[in-house]
């Protein structure tokens, strides 16, 4: 019914130029590469965090639960004039070491929500201050807390929550939370 003659003539057409070298050859490296950004986008999805821990991170606490459910908004503002913000003076310098050498930087900014009247308080006890928040931010660098996703929600809540108790430890309850306003970080 078929003639193979004709069989092999279109065979030949199709996959070989008249010099005789396979044409099919020329689109190896054209499917493999297609076939390596399909196999990188599919291993992107499988490794990306998990849904479960951006929704822990995203959980309000108890004291924001309370806090929002006051039936009278006004006792919320009352509660928000007796707080300060103040900005300490100078960025925080943290080393990245590793191996015996130093392969980063990390410059960190810190702010303080203090009860209202005691700004003075923390500027007269900020040389300790420094010094304690320092000391947190270069253990928090020693357990590799910058390295990687350092930026995610549940390593920065993690190190303000440490910040806040240092804080308090030299401050005393008057202290509300310790603010990361400013945070980056420079390979060397």
């Amino acid at each position: 019914m078929f003639n193979n003659r004709v069989l092999d003539s279109n065979f030949s057409t199709w996959f070989f130029h008249s010099e005789g070298n396979c044409t099919v050859l020329k689109f190896v490296p054209f499917f493999l590469l297609s076939l390596g950004v399909c196999a990188g986008f599919f291993s992107g999805l499988n490794l990306r965090p998990t849904e479960t821990a951006v929704q822990d991170s995203a959980e309000p606490k108890e004291a924001e639960i309370k806090e929002g459910s006051d039936e009278n908004s006004t006792d919320r503002i009352e509660l928000e004039s007796e707080r300060e913000f103040v900005k300490l003076n100078n960025q925080f310098i943290v080393p990245i070491v590793f191996e015996e050498s130093v392969t980063a930087l990390v410059v960190v900014s810190l702010g303080l929500e203090v009860a209202s009247n005691s700004t003075s308080l923390v500027f007269s006890a900020e040389p300790k201050l420094r010094d304690a928040l320092l000391q947190v931010l270069f253990d928090h660098a020693n357990v590799g807390g910058f390295d990687a996703e350092f930026t995610n929600s549940r390593s920065l809540a993690f190190l303000r929550e440490a910040l806040t108790a240092q804080a308090q430890n030299i401050l005393g309850q008057s202290v509300f939370s310790v603010l990361i306003t400013d945070l980056a970080r420079q390979d060397i």
